[in-house]
């Protein structure tokens, strides 16, 4: 078996040549946090997010090794993303009556579904939340925020994310994380065709929803909500399937 070889930081012959690299990347830095910010609530300012952004790239380029990395550009690219949403997960974005509501929704879809013996529709879960159909989907909409760090990939560990509400509850403490993915693709099998679409066109394209919504033709906002709707729908499945999980292990 190959030894481990440690990270050799990229050795530059002088600061002018380190200022020019990052000078030559700050444009993807900016594209980067503008992709990101287009799925955001309009009160996260761009500007900020492009600031963790470029310590991300001043990381990449401090630590890069040509040895073991094809291109500069390829693994600034993962250190910039990496790190602006480093900084909204440090950052708590969501107000504490939004987190309730959220909770509400999930545990509203599954008292629904437990009494339909299907999967409720938004007029149905409106209906066992106690409020309107308008009122619910300005839910969702509040929720845009929700799970920030979400935005790798559907099927694979931004994905798990979902459903990890603290270390104890965290997907890998309860099952294999092959076991997991397997599970959290059976559910997302499980979505409305709509809902599916929506997550797979989002996470797994990395589309903002105006995009989406140009797609599917419906309007931007209702992308924000279908997608929240989506994501508490598996949050609640996944949630029950794994306190199954813990109570037979």
């Amino acid at each position: 078996m190959p030894s481990t070889v440690e990270r050799t930081p990229m050795k530059l012959d002088d600061r002018t040549d380190r200022e020019a690299l990052i000078l030559e990347h700050l444009g993807r830095v900016r594209s980067i946090a503008r992709r990101i910010h287009q799925k955001l609530p309009p009160h996260i300012a761009y500007e900020d997010l492009v600031s963790a952004g470029i310590l991300g790239l001043i990381q990449a380029v401090d630590n890069f090794d040509p040895a073991r990395d094809a291109q500069l550009s390829t693994y600034a690219e993962f250190k910039i993303r990496g790190a602006i949403l480093d900084a909204l997960r440090r950052e708590d974005w969501l107000p504490r009556v939004q987190r309730r509501r959220a909770k509400e929704i999930e545990t509203a879809i599954l008292n629904a579904q437990q009494k339909l013996q299907r999967t409720p529709s938004e007029e149905e879960i409106a209906g066992e939340l106690g409020i309107s159909l308008a009122e619910y989907q300005n839910w969702l909409s509040d929720l845009q925020s929700l799970h920030l760090a979400c935005t790798e990939s559907a099927s694979g560990e931004g994905m798990l994310e979902l459903i990890a509400d603290d270390e104890e509850h965290a997907p890998s403490h309860i099952v294999e994380r092959k076991e997991m993915e397997a599970v959290l693709a059976s559910e997302i099998e499980r979505l409305p065709d709509l809902e599916r679409k929506v997550l797979m066109l989002y996470y797994q394209r990395d589309l903002a929803p105006h995009e989406i919504a140009q797609i599917i033709q419906i309007k931007a906002t209702r992308v924000s909500q279908i997608r929240c709707q989506a994501i508490a729908r598996l949050r609640a499945n996944l949630k029950k399937r794994l306190a199954g999980a813990s109570k037979r292990s």
